[in-house]
């Protein structure tokens, strides 16, 4: 992942109600500087961080950094794995910067459904400017029940960020 601006990603967070005892998960494979911004903003408001990464080495850098907080969970995470459901956990929040394959996306929408909590939000950085890759994504956020997709193209210098909310109530039940 490349660098993102520290101010720009806090500028984002704000979406984020201060309500208590949220839980936040963060798909990445690297960027450590966006694991330190969100973890010091879970820690600061009591929430938890769940930081699933899909890369062993990065895993191992999160685990030295962050094995005594008591908020942040560094998880080693592989993809293929056939649920995503760790200890019956949902979250308000799934961050995505880890690279996923185009033909492993359905895969994982359906997977990440599950452990996101009815109305919750899915937010996936994509490349600056990727518009195929966005309404591919966008095609797939829709057939896996997802709903009121939009884009931020604005904020970020390297990243589009792409917002959906988990349709509750509905869904393949599988």
């Amino acid at each position: 992942m490349k660098n993102i601006e520290e101010n720009k990603l806090k500028k984002l967070l704000e979406i984020i109600p201060s309500y208590p005892a949220l839980r936040i998960a963060h798909f990445s494979d690297s960027g450590e500087k966006m694991t330190e911004i969100l973890s010091n903003f879970c820690q600061e408001r009591g929430y938890e961080y769940q930081i699933n990464c899909t890369d062993p080495s990065f895993y191992d850098a999160m685990y030295s950094k962050y094995k005594d907080t008591k908020t942040v969970k560094p998880v080693k995470f592989t993809l293929e794995r056939p649920r995503y459901m760790i200890q019956g956990k949902l979250y308000e929040y799934l961050f995505v910067t880890s690279i996923i394959e185009e033909e492993m996306r359905s895969d994982f929408l359906r997977k990440a459904h599950g452990i996101i909590k009815n109305a919750g939000n899915i937010l996936i950085f994509l490349p600056k400017g990727s518009r195929e890759e966005r309404y591919n994504w966008m095609a797939l956020l829709e057939e896996h029940y997802y709903v009121a997709s939009n884009t931020i193209d604005d904020l970020f210098e390297n990243y589009d960020v792409l917002i959906s909310k988990k349709m509750h109530g509905w869904g393949d039940l599988r």
